[in-house]
């Protein structure tokens, strides 16, 4: 009798479990003292991001701050992207840690430049060198040592240097990026001079540490000033291409930015090599044609190029999928490229 008084009088009937995934409210906190406490708690610092090789004339990003919250609570950037809360976890009462990425601090103009002019200088300096050797020791180096040179020294330029310049190494690309809008035309003196400035202090150090120079390297055609028009144009575009691919699309490779790129300048050794010296770039050849005092037909390497960069920028852009289109296929599709 006693305990049926005691459970009519306290209802214990009435109580039962809470569901696994409800907790009880928590105890109301005047305005202030949350503000307080919401206010010291840190805003969520940015992870690090994967190096994305080679971005040529990439937007520039700005900085981040976190912002405030109706409540006072340090927001989440609006900048950011999150991934939502799956439905079993609801279910099942487990939230998992939310996962956001956000876009990388802004890169100073200097910096771009002393990165523009190095890797530059890397690919001069590696390129031209390459030729020297292969003349003073009677072609020992051969064609394919001339090309693997200067493919191999794009490539690791392109993924050391990429995410900070966007690695052009070459004022034809520069122009072109700058034609296509990826690029601001304000920057492009500024990292034309870089180029030209790395070209002539690479041609002048192998001048140095090589005496005689020989050749110096030097790109001169082997037939006529219209042959190697037409074989720097093509092989201009064909480079310019893969770059535009890789470096604006990015339903493109993207990780293997730098490989393609490098298996690209290969190649175009490979075709014109022999005919004229496969250039595909107006300081390639103007740096050491200055420092060899050697001039020869280099009207030829100052325009090709930059005209058949310029075609290949613009063909790509023509014939690339549309973004809509895109979206579709990647909805219906299970397979998926690689991607930045």
């Amino acid at each position: 009798m006693l305990k049926a008084s005691f459970s009519r009088f306290f209802h214990i009937q009435d109580y039962r479990p809470l569901p696994k995934a409800t907790s009880l409210p928590s105890p109301a906190v005047p305005n202030t003292t949350r503000s307080r406490v919401m206010d010291n708690e840190e805003a969520p610092s940015a992870p690090s991001t994967p190096a994305t090789p080679g971005t040529p004339g990439a937007p520039l990003f700005g900085g981040f701050k976190g912002e405030r919250g109706v409540n006072g609570r340090k927001s989440l950037l609006r900048s950011c992207k999150c991934f939502g809360v799956e439905e079993w976890a609801m279910e099942e009462g487990r939230l998992p840690p939310v996962s956001c990425s956000l876009p990388p601090p802004p890169v100073s103009l200097a910096r771009k430049l002393g990165a523009e002019f190095t890797g530059t200088l890397i690919l001069i300096f590696a390129g031209t060198a390459t030729a020297i050797v292969n003349q003073k020791t009677q072609g020992s180096e051969t064609l394919i040592g001339l090309a693997a040179s200067t493919g191999l020294a794009a490539m690791i330029v392109i993924l050391s240097t990429g995410h900070i310049s966007g690695a052009h190494l070459n004022p034809s690309i520069t122009i072109a990026f700058a034609a296509l809008k990826h690029f601001p035309w304000k920057h492009v003196p500024l990292y034309i001079g870089a180029q030209v400035l790395a070209s002539v202090c690479a041609a002048f150090a192998l001048k140095g540490i090589f005496h005689p120079m020989m050749g110096g390297g030097v790109t001169v055609p082997s037939g006529g000033h219209g042959q190697a028009f037409a074989l720097e144009f093509i092989i201009s575009f064909i480079l310019m291409f893969v770059v535009t691919a890789v470096a604006t699309d990015t339903r493109a490779v993207g990780e293997l930015a730098g490989i393609a790129v490098g298996a690209t300048v290969m190649l175009n050794i490979l075709i014109a090599g022999e005919t004229t010296g496969a250039s595909m770039n107006p300081v390639r050849t103007l740096g050491p044609a200055i420092a060899a005092n050697n001039y020869t037909a280099i009207w030829v390497y100052l325009t090709a190029p930059i005209l058949g960069a310029l075609c290949g920028a613009g063909t790509y852009s023509a014939v690339k999928l549309p973004e809509e289109d895109s979206d579709t296929n990647e909805k219906t599709s299970a397979t998926r490229s690689f991607r930045r």
